[in-house]
Protein backbone atom coordinates (compact mmCIF):
# COMPACT_ATOMS: atom_id res chain seq x y z
CA UNK A 1 0.00 0.00 0.00
CA UNK A 2 1.34 3.41 -0.95
CA UNK A 3 2.22 5.63 2.00
CA UNK A 4 0.40 8.91 2.49
CA UNK A 5 2.31 11.98 1.22
CA UNK A 6 4.01 14.06 3.90
CA UNK A 7 1.85 17.18 4.40
CA UNK A 8 4.66 19.17 5.99
CA UNK A 9 6.03 22.03 3.88
CA UNK A 10 9.52 21.67 2.52
CA UNK A 11 12.29 24.23 2.18
CA UNK A 12 11.79 24.13 -1.59
CA UNK A 13 8.16 25.23 -1.31
CA UNK A 14 8.75 27.87 1.36
CA UNK A 15 11.91 29.43 -0.05
CA UNK A 16 10.18 30.90 -3.09
CA UNK A 17 10.87 34.19 -4.88
CA UNK A 18 10.21 37.36 -2.90
CA UNK A 19 8.80 40.76 -3.87
CA UNK A 20 11.76 42.85 -4.92
CA UNK A 21 10.27 46.05 -3.53
CA UNK A 22 10.96 44.72 -0.04
CA UNK A 23 13.61 42.15 -0.87
CA UNK A 24 15.42 42.27 2.47
CA UNK A 25 12.29 42.14 4.64
CA UNK A 26 10.71 39.37 2.56
CA UNK A 27 13.94 37.36 2.60
CA UNK A 28 14.02 37.57 6.40
CA UNK A 29 10.35 36.55 6.51
CA UNK A 30 10.91 33.55 4.19
CA UNK A 31 13.83 32.32 6.27
CA UNK A 32 11.86 32.79 9.48
CA UNK A 33 8.91 30.93 8.02
CA UNK A 34 11.18 27.99 7.22
CA UNK A 35 12.68 28.09 10.71
CA UNK A 36 9.50 28.57 12.72
CA UNK A 37 7.52 25.90 10.87
CA UNK A 38 10.18 23.37 11.77
CA UNK A 39 11.22 22.58 8.21
CA UNK A 40 14.80 22.72 9.47
CA UNK A 41 15.69 21.20 12.82
CA UNK A 42 17.70 23.01 15.53
CA UNK A 43 21.38 22.84 14.62
CA UNK A 44 20.63 21.95 10.98
CA UNK A 45 22.32 23.95 8.24
CA UNK A 46 20.67 26.34 5.79
CA UNK A 47 21.29 25.89 2.08
CA UNK A 48 24.34 27.81 0.81
CA UNK A 49 23.96 31.54 0.17
CA UNK A 50 24.25 31.08 -3.59
CA UNK A 51 21.41 28.53 -3.61
CA UNK A 52 19.22 30.69 -1.37
CA UNK A 53 19.78 33.69 -3.65
CA UNK A 54 18.62 31.68 -6.67
CA UNK A 55 15.57 30.25 -4.90
CA UNK A 56 14.48 33.61 -3.52
CA UNK A 57 15.31 35.60 -6.64
CA UNK A 58 17.48 38.11 -4.76
CA UNK A 59 21.16 39.03 -4.67
CA UNK A 60 23.66 37.20 -2.48
CA UNK A 61 24.22 40.48 -0.64
CA UNK A 62 20.54 40.52 0.35
CA UNK A 63 20.75 36.92 1.54
CA UNK A 64 23.94 37.70 3.47
CA UNK A 65 22.33 40.73 5.14
CA UNK A 66 19.24 38.71 6.09
CA UNK A 67 21.35 35.90 7.55
CA UNK A 68 23.47 38.36 9.53
CA UNK A 69 20.36 40.06 10.92
CA UNK A 70 18.85 36.74 12.00
CA UNK A 71 22.15 35.69 13.52
CA UNK A 72 22.30 38.95 15.48
CA UNK A 73 18.73 38.25 16.64
CA UNK A 74 19.70 34.77 17.86
CA UNK A 75 17.97 32.61 15.23
CA UNK A 76 21.03 31.53 13.27
CA UNK A 77 24.69 30.76 13.92
CA UNK A 78 27.57 31.01 11.46
CA UNK A 79 30.46 28.58 11.70
CA UNK A 80 33.76 28.73 9.88
CA UNK A 81 36.01 25.98 8.68
CA UNK A 82 35.68 22.84 6.60
CA UNK A 83 32.26 22.01 8.04
CA UNK A 84 31.17 25.61 8.37
CA UNK A 85 28.07 27.35 7.12
CA UNK A 86 24.92 28.84 8.57
CA UNK A 87 23.02 26.76 11.13
CA UNK A 88 19.83 27.10 13.11
CA UNK A 89 20.34 27.97 16.75
CA UNK A 90 19.75 25.07 19.12
CA UNK A 91 17.18 27.19 20.99
CA UNK A 92 15.16 29.85 19.19
CA UNK A 93 14.38 33.23 20.78
CA UNK A 94 10.88 33.89 22.10
CA UNK A 95 8.87 37.10 21.67
CA UNK A 96 10.01 39.84 24.04
CA UNK A 97 6.69 40.49 25.77
CA UNK A 98 6.29 37.73 28.34
CA UNK A 99 2.97 35.93 28.16
CA UNK A 100 1.90 37.69 24.94
CA UNK A 101 1.27 35.50 21.93
CA UNK A 102 -0.83 36.90 19.11
CA UNK A 103 -2.15 34.77 16.29
CA UNK A 104 -2.15 35.72 12.63
CA UNK A 105 -5.71 37.07 12.79
CA UNK A 106 -4.73 39.56 15.50
CA UNK A 107 -1.71 40.74 13.54
CA UNK A 108 -3.66 40.91 10.28
CA UNK A 109 -6.40 43.01 11.88
CA UNK A 110 -3.95 45.64 13.11
CA UNK A 111 -2.00 45.72 9.86
CA UNK A 112 -5.03 45.86 7.56
CA UNK A 113 -6.44 48.76 9.52
CA UNK A 114 -3.03 50.42 9.34
CA UNK A 115 -3.00 50.09 5.56
CA UNK A 116 -6.50 51.53 5.24
CA UNK A 117 -5.66 54.50 7.45
CA UNK A 118 -2.09 55.33 6.46
CA UNK A 119 -2.21 54.71 2.71
CA UNK A 120 -5.31 56.88 2.63
CA UNK A 121 -3.59 59.52 4.76
CA UNK A 122 -0.60 59.69 2.42
CA UNK A 123 -2.87 60.00 -0.62
CA UNK A 124 -4.99 62.73 0.99
CA UNK A 125 -1.92 64.65 2.20
CA UNK A 126 -0.50 64.66 -1.33
CA UNK A 127 -3.81 65.93 -2.68
CA UNK A 128 -3.77 69.02 -0.49
CA UNK A 129 -1.92 72.29 -0.95
CA UNK A 130 0.20 72.18 2.19
CA UNK A 131 1.19 75.38 3.90
CA UNK A 132 4.78 76.21 4.75
CA UNK A 133 4.39 75.08 8.35
CA UNK A 134 2.88 71.71 7.38
CA UNK A 135 5.56 71.10 4.76
CA UNK A 136 8.32 72.09 7.19
CA UNK A 137 6.88 69.76 9.84
CA UNK A 138 7.02 66.82 7.44
CA UNK A 139 10.61 67.63 6.47
CA UNK A 140 11.64 68.01 10.11
CA UNK A 141 9.97 64.78 11.20
CA UNK A 142 11.67 62.98 8.32
CA UNK A 143 15.06 64.39 9.31
CA UNK A 144 14.47 63.38 12.93
CA UNK A 145 13.74 59.75 12.16
CA UNK A 146 16.67 59.50 9.74
CA UNK A 147 18.98 60.69 12.53
CA UNK A 148 17.37 58.58 15.26
CA UNK A 149 19.28 56.23 17.50
CA UNK A 150 18.04 52.66 17.85
CA UNK A 151 16.65 53.51 21.28
CA UNK A 152 14.61 56.44 19.94
CA UNK A 153 13.69 55.04 16.53
CA UNK A 154 10.17 53.79 17.28
CA UNK A 155 9.12 57.08 18.88
CA UNK A 156 10.43 59.27 16.06
CA UNK A 157 9.08 56.90 13.43
CA UNK A 158 5.65 57.21 15.06
CA UNK A 159 5.92 61.02 15.04
CA UNK A 160 6.57 61.03 11.29
CA UNK A 161 3.58 58.81 10.57
CA UNK A 162 1.35 60.97 12.78
CA UNK A 163 2.60 64.10 10.95
CA UNK A 164 1.54 62.52 7.67
CA UNK A 165 -1.91 61.84 9.17
CA UNK A 166 -2.12 65.47 10.29
CA UNK A 167 -1.14 66.65 6.81
CA UNK A 168 -4.15 64.77 5.39
CA UNK A 169 -6.29 67.59 6.78
CA UNK A 170 -8.85 65.46 8.65
CA UNK A 171 -8.65 66.03 12.42
CA UNK A 172 -10.69 62.88 13.06
CA UNK A 173 -8.06 60.77 11.30
CA UNK A 174 -5.19 61.56 13.67
CA UNK A 175 -6.56 59.81 16.79
CA UNK A 176 -7.46 56.77 14.70
CA UNK A 177 -3.91 56.54 13.35
CA UNK A 178 -2.52 57.12 16.85
CA UNK A 179 -4.63 54.32 18.35
CA UNK A 180 -3.68 51.92 15.59
CA UNK A 181 -0.04 52.92 15.91
CA UNK A 182 -0.13 51.89 19.57
CA UNK A 183 -1.27 48.43 18.51
CA UNK A 184 1.38 48.21 15.81
CA UNK A 185 4.13 49.42 18.14
CA UNK A 186 3.15 46.75 20.68
CA UNK A 187 3.81 44.21 17.93
CA UNK A 188 7.02 45.86 16.74
CA UNK A 189 8.34 45.91 20.31
CA UNK A 190 8.31 42.11 20.27
CA UNK A 191 10.72 41.82 17.34
CA UNK A 192 14.33 42.97 16.99
CA UNK A 193 15.31 46.19 15.24
CA UNK A 194 17.17 45.20 12.08
CA UNK A 195 19.59 47.85 10.85
CA UNK A 196 19.08 46.98 7.18
CA UNK A 197 15.33 47.35 7.64
CA UNK A 198 15.84 50.76 9.27
CA UNK A 199 17.95 51.89 6.31
CA UNK A 200 15.29 50.63 3.89
CA UNK A 201 12.53 52.31 5.90
CA UNK A 202 14.45 55.60 5.75
CA UNK A 203 14.51 55.37 1.95
CA UNK A 204 10.78 54.63 1.88
CA UNK A 205 10.01 57.47 4.29
CA UNK A 206 11.92 59.80 1.98
CA UNK A 207 9.89 58.62 -1.02
CA UNK A 208 6.60 59.07 0.85
CA UNK A 209 7.38 62.62 2.01
CA UNK A 210 8.77 63.67 -1.37
CA UNK A 211 5.63 62.40 -3.13
CA UNK A 212 3.39 64.25 -0.67
CA UNK A 213 5.30 67.50 -1.09
CA UNK A 214 5.23 67.07 -4.88
CA UNK A 215 1.46 66.59 -4.81
CA UNK A 216 1.68 63.13 -6.40
CA UNK A 217 -1.20 61.24 -4.79
CA UNK A 218 -0.59 57.88 -6.47
CA UNK A 219 3.14 57.90 -5.77
CA UNK A 220 2.50 58.78 -2.12
CA UNK A 221 -0.03 55.97 -1.75
CA UNK A 222 2.21 53.46 -3.53
CA UNK A 223 5.25 54.40 -1.45
CA UNK A 224 3.30 54.11 1.80
CA UNK A 225 1.81 50.77 0.72
CA UNK A 226 5.28 49.38 -0.04
CA UNK A 227 6.58 50.68 3.29
CA UNK A 228 3.79 49.04 5.29
CA UNK A 229 4.23 45.78 3.38
CA UNK A 230 7.85 45.56 4.53
CA UNK A 231 6.86 45.96 8.18
CA UNK A 232 4.06 43.44 7.77
CA UNK A 233 6.45 40.87 6.31
CA UNK A 234 8.77 41.15 9.31
CA UNK A 235 5.95 41.02 11.85
CA UNK A 236 4.43 37.90 10.32
CA UNK A 237 7.88 36.35 9.96
CA UNK A 238 8.79 36.81 13.61
CA UNK A 239 5.40 36.49 15.30
CA UNK A 240 3.19 34.08 13.34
Amino acid sequence: MDSEPDPAPTAETLLRPVRLGNAFEDTVARLLETIRLGVLAPGESLPPERELAVRLGVSRDTVREAIKSLADAGYLQSRRGRYGGTFLAEQLPTPRAAGVRLDRADIDDALRLREILEVGAARMAAGRSLGEVEAATLRNRLADVRAATSEDYRRLDSRLHLAIAEAAGSPSLVPLVAENRMRVNALLDQIPLLQRNIAHSDEQHQAIVEAILAGDEQAAADAMCAHLAGSAALLHGFLD
